[in-house]
């Protein structure tokens, strides 16, 4: 527990006691106590409503209650400055600033490791993440996927949580089938033979640019193959050439996964013939019209769902119910599917699964991205002007920049529709969010030079006097600094990896001011600049921390 959670439990605690010396409640009978942040620096750091909570029981007036809380309120054991009571019956709590003196040598001391916990006590937690076609190259959703889904695994592993990042494989089905067509087609036209795409084939350059180094590496060789043993072949060329590129993609793109799962794997395993088996044992599948279905309506599906066919082919859903079952089966916790705005049909069947399976529903939980649209000059950009077909997550990346796109996509709830303004992407100025961010942390390493050169550079090692530690702008950026902890925890409890890059704007919003307010460095007053370039240093620690778990990069200089 952090140096801010420590003293509102304290908080709470004392107003317990005063609780329960003034005779209001028993300690059995005391409500659970929130504390929460008003808006309005002028209502205090905290607010209570328990003396509104506490009226029932002590058969009083609320504003009674909390004058006679206040009076019997242990200041000196809270850190609490003064308490006042507003309104009909809230206590304001104005903390004694100076107990966040201790903020600054618990970050200086933990450095890179500030902002770890142990909220997730080590709770293991499987995150699947873009999962896209290998069929083609990565799109804008697929990169919205991406970043936050490795965020998200960034802030869980902070928070204590054990993290496997998880891509699966869609290398089964009529999709890889038509790959196969596709290259086999392509390879024969390449050759100079008759062959007619078919409409629904996949007619990208990527297909055209494989099957041409086929013939440059094999010549004609392939064609005299039967067709079925020709697209056999062609179907793990593309397979291995499309998911090469795909890696390098997300490799460029900062995003690296502990497990790429085969679905063809499920099959050469025997699972999805053992999933059936096991949900018919449970009772869950009824045979009807020559298909076999799932009985998903028990749990709150608007529908049963085709598991096999009246021809005996699998629909998707039974070795995506095989996929998840091997999850669980390999002994995780919790289950996290972050997926494309199609699939929130998918969420209820998918939870009936799980329920099926013989596990509370709960062990599975869904984030669905929203759509994203690119906008530039105030217009929707739909087609990237390079190819003429949709701008690739590469594309975006190359154009406005990895560290923009990364954060731009990282600071919105993923349930939300995004603009992505790319304008403001590349913009140089503090209205483009991550440049805010970033600036902050180059002018701290400027500080550092500045100090050096007029001959009090910042000694990590010396001594640090606390007691110079006075302004109200210094106790605001420790106050913010100390949040960080917290800040991580929740949103590794919720999944919620946008409170970060939302935290780190604050952050720097709050350093900026501390900086335009303080001379920082002060050539005849030593001991003061070690103080303050040690806050500063803190600072810069945590929009560090930070950017690192969103995938940024922290500048010196810009």
């Amino acid at each position: 527990m952090n140096i801010l959670e420590e003293t509102k439990q304290k908080i709470r605690e004392t107003l317990s006691e005063a609780v329960i010396s003034k005779g209001f409640a028993k300690k059995e009978e005391i409500p659970k106590i929130i504390l929460e942040t008003p808006k309005d620096k002028n209502y205090g750091d905290y607010a209570s409503n328990v003396a509104m909570q506490l009226t029932r029981m002590a058969k009083r007036n609320p504003r009674e209650i909390a004058e006679g809380i206040v009076e019997h309120f242990d200041k000196e054991k809270a850190s609490v400055r003064t308490l006042e009571v507003a309104g009909p019956g809230f206590i304001n709590i104005f903390l004694d600033q100076r107990f966040l003196r201790e903020v600054l040598p618990t970050v200086l001391h933990e450095g890179a490791a500030y902002g770890r916990s142990n909220v997730g006590e080590g709770t293991s937690v499987l995150v699947e993440f873009v999962s896209a076609n290998p069929t083609g190259a990565l799109h804008l959703g697929h990169a919205r996927g991406a970043a936050v889904g490795d965020s998200l695994c960034n802030i869980l592993d902070m928070a204590g949580y054990t993290v496997g990042r998880e891509y699966y494989i869609n290398d089964a089905g009529n999709q890889i089938d038509k790959l196969a067509l596709s290259l086999d087609i392509r390879y024969l036209q390449a050759l100079g033979r008759e062959a007619d795409m078919p409409e629904d084939a996949y007619q990208g350059p990527d297909i055209t640019g494989i099957a041409e180094q086929v013939v440059q590496d094999h010549g004609e060789a392939f064609a005299s193959l039967p067709e079925q043993e020709r697209r056999e072949r062609f179907r793990k060329l593309g397979l291995d050439y499309l998911l090469g590129k795909l890696k390098t993609d997300l490799k460029d793109f900062r995003v690296s996964f502990d497990t790429w799962f085969s679905e063809t794997s499920l099959y050469t395993a025997g699972k999805v013939e053992e999933t059936l088996e096991t949900l018919r044992a449970n009772g869950e599948v009824y045979d009807e019209d020559g298909a076999t279905w799932f009985q998903s309506t028990r749990y709150g599906d608007d529908k049963d769902r085709v598991l096999v066919k009246n021809d005996g082919s699998y629909t998707y859903l039974l070795p995506d119910i095989a996929y998840h079952k091997d999850k669980l089966d390999r002994g995780f916790d919790k289950l996290v599917d972050l997926f494309g705005a199609d699939h929130h049909g998918y969420i209820a069947r998918m939870h009936a699964a799980i329920q099926a399976l013989g596990y509370p529903k709960e062990k599975l939980d869904f984030q669905v991205g929203q759509n994203v649209n690119l906008v530039k000059g105030g217009e929707r950009v739909k087609m990237s002007k390079r190819t003429g077909n949709a701008v690739t997550m590469r594309e975006l990346a190359e154009e406005v920049g990895l560290d923009a796109t990364r954060y731009f996509f990282a600071m919105r709830s993923v349930d939300t529709h995004l603009d992505f303004d790319m304008d403001l992407a590349v913009e140089e100025s503090n209205e483009n969010p991550v440049y805010y961010v970033q600036y902050a942390h180059a002018r701290i390493s400027s500080l550092f030079r500045q100090a050096e050169e007029k001959g009090v550079a910042y000694d990590l090692d010396s001594e640090l006097d606390l007691k110079l530690i006075e302004s109200e702008k210094a106790y605001e950026l420790l106050k913010k600094i100390g949040e960080f902890p917290t800040v991580v925890a929740g949103a590794a409890e919720q999944y919620t990896q946008h409170r970060i890059p939302n935290y780190l704007h604050e952050l720097a919003a709050v350093f900026h001011s501390y900086y335009n307010a303080e001379k920082i460095v002060e050539p005849n007053a030593p001991a003061l600049t070690q103080v303050r370039l040690a806050l500063a240093n803190a600072a810069q620690t945590v929009l560090a921390n930070g950017l690192t778990l969103v995938g940024v990069h922290a500048p010196e200089k810009m």
